[in-house]
């Protein structure tokens, strides 16, 4: 049964499961991958009502706190599901994960997809883990990923703002 939480994640080959707050880079590889952002168990995280995000090109990252909260509803531990694909400049996993912890962390940072993470109160305690991905695009597989959990859950991950 999928369930997108941190066992159904490991079955599918998913590393890593660190807290941002703890998070070392140098454990993250450099290949590209997916990648989810989870918390731990169904508790509901408070939802702020500004993002502590970067504003990327004078963009201000912060969403309506009502909608942010009604996206909450499903029972799941996978908030985001991302994607690292080696692109150019080799944006593989560790440099993408990087750019979206400096997103979080108030930089100026390009990296928009999982902007609802950070106006989650104490985003520091969530856990991001990471899945390599060398024998096909890491787009394939979040798509693939991303597709199942709509239907599983009849709605995106809960920082995922599109297909």
């Amino acid at each position: 049964m999928t369930t997108f939480d941190e066992s159904d994640l490991k079955n599918r080959g998913f590393l890593g499961f660190q807290r941002f707050r703890e998070l070392d880079l140098l454990e993250v590889p450099r290949e590209p991958g997916v990648y989810a952002v989870l918390r731990d168990g169904n508790e509901i995280p408070d939802v702020l009502d500004a993002s502590g995000g970067g504003w990327f090109k004078g963009r201000n990252p912060t969403m309506d706190k009502d909608v942010l909260t009604a996206k909450l509803s499903h029972a799941t531990e996978t908030l985001y599901i991302g994607k690292a694909d080696k692109g150019k400049g080799n944006r593989g996993l560790r440099k993408r994960i990087a750019e979206f912890v400096r997103f979080g962390n108030g930089e100026p940072v390009g990296h928009w997809g999982g902007c609802c993470i950070w106006q989650l109160a104490d985003p520091q305690d969530l856990r991001i883990a990471w899945l390599p991905v060398l024998d096909r695009l890491a787009s394939e597989i979040e798509t693939e990923l991303i597709e199942e959990f709509v239907r599983t859950y009849s709605s995106l991950p809960f920082a995922n703002l599109r297909r």
